[in-house]
């Protein structure tokens, strides 16, 4: 019979993992309001602005519009994967948070005890988020092929290239942060940056700033964003790789997509930003700001960066984006590492 303790940290374990599903399931609604927001500023319009206040519920209106939509099969598809594909899309997306930290700990008086804001501090906390996140491809590859779609295929033949080419250069730039840190917990490397600014990894000259430009530029790539969304082109493949896709399925790609973008902007901090320390100590005078404040508002800020990215900058053709992963990111990370390496004797 297990005792009380062992009982305790299993359900603490399971309301984790239940309150990050929740929080993760309901981030496309904000996010997406969000970003047509920011699109309308960009281009001086309103965006949404008439259902509800400012267009606060057209999120709402969109998560009922897609329920309600027909759910179709193309005749000649794979229906078994093509049903398939949007669920590994979303289930590597939703994995990785298992060794994501949002802070150390919080204590809760009824219970009498320290409560870490992460699921599991992993040793191999990085590898594993790498060896998680790759996975993802497989939905994409999947639909686009089993859509017996052109346009789709092209997607997915797109997408794997894309993926293959710059997962070999983000990989790079996470080995020089953890050779910076010498360790692969996400709470270690976090913990290194802690005291000063000065201590974050994005400060960490002469290698840092170009880690973190590999990082960003390569994780751009891997997630599908602007100026790298290569797989769903809108102007030569339709929607790419779901574009047979349509209700539900299309929602699940769409969350997946959203996902992995705040996975990413969660990665950049905790890599570079010194995850939730505080960049300076507050004056006396003034109380200090709760840790897990400021990692939301680096994250956010990087949110934020990517979506001003998408309606900013053009997109790449297809040789540039093969050009820029094979001849600049990699030749730049190995001798980065070399570089890394030789400060750290």
């Amino acid at each position: 019979m297990p005792d009380v303790t062992t009982l305790i940290e299993v359900l603490l374990i399971v309301i984790k993992v239940v309150v990050i599903a929740m929080i993760l399931f309901s981030l496309p609604m904000p996010l997406t309001w969000l970003e047509r927001k920011v699109a309308g500023h960009i281009q001086v319009r309103l965006g949404p602005w008439r259902v509800g206040p400012h267009g606060i519920l057209q999120a709402v209106a969109d998560a009922i519009k897609l329920m309600l939509k027909e759910d179709i099969t193309p005749d000649k598809a794979d229906k078994f994967l093509f049903r398939l594909a949007p669920l590994l899309a979303l289930v590597p997306a939703f994995a990785v948070f298992v060794t994501i930290p949002f802070g150390e700990s919080i204590s809760i008086p009824f219970i009498e005890r320290d409560v870490t804001l992460y699921i599991a501090d992993m040793n191999v906390g990085i590898l594993y988020i790498l060896a998680i996140a790759g996975l993802g491809i497989y939905g994409v590859i999947l639909g686009g092929w089993a859509s017996n779609s052109k346009y789709s295929l092209l997607g997915a033949l797109r997408s794997s290239a894309q993926m293959i080419s710059y997962e070999i250069a983000i990989s790079f730039a996470a080995i020089g942060v953890v050779m910076i840190a010498n360790s692969l917990s996400l709470v270690d490397i976090v913990g290194a940056q802690s005291g000063s600014i000065l201590n974050w990894n994005i400060l960490y000259l002469p290698v840092g700033p170009v880690w973190f430009a590999i990082f960003l530029i390569a994780s751009l790539a891997e997630i599908n964003r602007i100026p790298f969304d290569l797989p769903e082109d809108e102007g030569t493949l339709g929607a790419g790789f779901h574009t047979e896709y349509s209700g539900m399925r299309f929602s699940l790609f769409m969350l997946a997509e959203y996902v992995a973008m705040v996975t990413v902007s969660i990665l950049c901090v905790l890599l570079f930003f010194g995850g939730w320390n505080a960049p300076f100590d507050m004056p006396l005078p003034i109380p200090p700001i709760p840790a897990i404040f400021w990692f939301i508002g680096k994250v956010s800020a990087f949110i934020y960066f990517f979506m001003w990215l998408r309606f900013t900058l053009p997109r790449y053709r297809y040789d540039q984006l093969m050009t820029l992963g094979w001849k600049v990111l990699i030749p730049i990370s190995l001798v980065n590492i070399l570089v890394t390496g030789y400060m750290r004797i």
